[in-house]
């Protein structure tokens, strides 16, 4: 059994890695961090886990995380900066959800999340833990930078075209929608459901800090003699609890018909048990996702002209974050990929 402990374990990916690791037949959950819960049955704060989990919260002690194989962060940005470098000194194993680890560029992140990054020798180290792209290097990582999740939805949407250098990696356009969860576990007014129900905006259209992540990660799987890609993405907030959608723009080089997208897609992603390259024509929608770690993609070419569209569908705590950092967890310890990961969406 692997010996897992979670930092963080109170916001919505810190439970629905509580959910999915309860029920891991390979995981043993020996602790669970918060310090303003210290003492508190895990069941109390989330009843949907009675019988599942005998743990309450503890408060984070070095010692007792070091004893573990490997430890989840599900905590705010640049909270595990602090305790991720003894962790690691330790020989411990660390996926990190939040984006301490993400960006190579530390000045990038530095100026996107607004405070010194005080770990960036890690930063170097992390392996960014996009299965599809990385796996190769997530077997012997130490150190997994879970990918963010816009970036998951909106990278594996656009990999395939990449890889192969078949569109304009200068003219590449996101327009994404995420379920209020995406923001957290906070009580800020303008993110409860009375506020956005009957409703659907965009924000942060004029940079969205998710953006430097998913351009470093379609840059990595260019061809070396491309320009690098650019990114225009413009996030939604859609009035329901969990889900993505991706709705991405690409302008083709050369000629392409509908009949060799798809069958780009297909050869790309056919060994993938998480991605879903859907029949052509099909749409993919979140409450097809919605608790699994698949992503569901379509790929189309309107009215035959250059324009490619690609549409992604994912669960944003899910494949987006916690299903995603277990689907890690398995590939690092050598275990089936999709151990623990094998449930049908919930639909209606």
């Amino acid at each position: 059994m692997i010996k897992v402990a979670i930092v963080g374990g109170t916001g919505y990916t810190g439970v629905e890695l509580l959910r999915l690791l309860s029920t891991h037949p390979q995981a043993e959950l020996t602790a669970i961090t918060s310090r303003s819960l210290n003492g508190t049955p895990v069941a109390e704060l989330f009843p949907s886990l009675r019988g599942h989990s005998q743990l309450s919260f503890c408060t984070p002690e070095i010692d007792q995380l070091a004893a573990c194989d490997v430890v989840f962060f599900a905590t705010p940005h640049g909270v595990a900066q602090a305790q991720v470098p003894e962790l690691i000194k330790r020989g411990v194993r660390v996926i990190d959800l939040s984006a301490d680890f993400r960006l190579k560029d530390i000045s990038s992140w530095e100026q996107w999340y607004g405070q010194a990054h005080t770990a960036p020798e890690l930063a170097e180290l992390a392996v960014y833990g996009l299965p599809e792209v990385n796996r190769e290097q997530i077997v012997t990582a130490q150190l997994i930078a879970c990918p963010g999740c816009y970036p998951t939805a909106i990278q594996l949407g656009w990999v395939p075209l990449l890889e192969k250098g078949i569109v304009q990696p200068a003219e590449l356009i996101a327009s994404a929608a995420s379920g209020i969860s995406g923001a957290g576990r906070q009580g800020k007014t303008d993110l409860i459901m009375a506020e956005n129900s009957d409703n659907f905006r965009a924000y942060s259209a004029a940079g969205h800090r998710h953006l430097p992540e998913i351009e470093q990660g379609l840059r990595q799987v260019q061809p070396r003699a491309s320009s690098p890609a650019q990114v225009t993405f413009v996030p939604h907030l859609l009035p329901m609890i969990r889900g993505i959608h991706a709705t991405l723009f690409a302008r083709a080089v050369g000629q392409l018909d509908a009949r060799e997208l798809q069958q780009v897609f297909e050869e790309r992603y056919k060994n993938e048990p998480f991605v879903d390259v859907m029949p052509a024509g099909c749409h993919p929608q979140t409450r097809t996702v919605r608790g699994t770690n698949m992503c569901r993609i379509s790929v189309m070419q309107p009215q035959e002209r250059d324009t490619v569209l690609v549409l992604s569908a994912i669960d944003n705590l899910a494949k987006g974050a916690s299903a995603q950092a277990i689907q890690n967890m398995n590939i690092m310890f050598g275990l089936t990929e999709t151990l623990g990961l094998d449930s049908l969406a919930l639909l209606p």
